[in-house]
């Protein structure tokens, strides 16, 4: 009996903190999202804004990952395929680690230094994944030349959606 109790607990609780789909599919970023904060490997600030407009022009993919997220290094191979097969497309890779020393060791580990990589040194709670519904990670993010959201929710790399939304943009 209390084995039981112990399962549906777990699984009651593990139910809470899935991830689930936003219930507004958001368009665009709000001001407070956009002046979000975060670090690049060097350390330098830089905003979610900065981040769009040396982006701008350019399909964009968002991957929301951390090395200690075991779905995301799960996800990290048929990430790394999506974005060999679309090479006209940027991906940016934004980090959800704890420590500026575990994302410095994540991107080591993980082979991700010559990737566009960030983190969040403020946390996972902050205006820009507030703002988006971050809920749980991995979670992938497509957006278009003009710096507006195309696919906003979306979590593996191998949702058809994020593919057929970059051949829509690419046309």
């Amino acid at each position: 009996m209390k084995k039981l109790a112990l399962i549906l607990t777990i699984s009651i609780f593990g139910l809470g903190y899935s991830q689930q789909q936003p219930k507004v599919l958001k368009t665009g970023f709000s001001k407070e999202a956009l002046v979000q904060k975060l670090e690049n490997e060097e350390g330098k600030s830089v905003t979610i804004q900065q981040i769009l407009d040396e982006h701008k022009g350019k399909v964009l993919v968002i991957d929301f990952w951390a090395g200690w997220c075991r779905d995301c290094l799960k996800a990290l191979p048929k990430a790394e395929e999506l974005e060999r097969n679309n090479p006209n497309v940027d991906f940016v890779f934004l980090s959800l680690e704890r420590s500026k020393e575990g994302f410095d060791k994540s991107l080591d580990r993980f082979h991700m230094k010559d990737k566009d990589n960030y983190w969040f040194a403020s946390g996972w709670k902050n205006d820009f994944n507030n703002y988006i519904d971050l809920n749980w990670i991995p979670r992938y993010m497509v957006v278009d030349q003009k710096s507006s959201i195309a696919k906003y929710y979306a979590i593996s790399p191998e949702d058809p959606e994020i593919q057929e939304t970059i051949n829509h943009l690419l046309q």
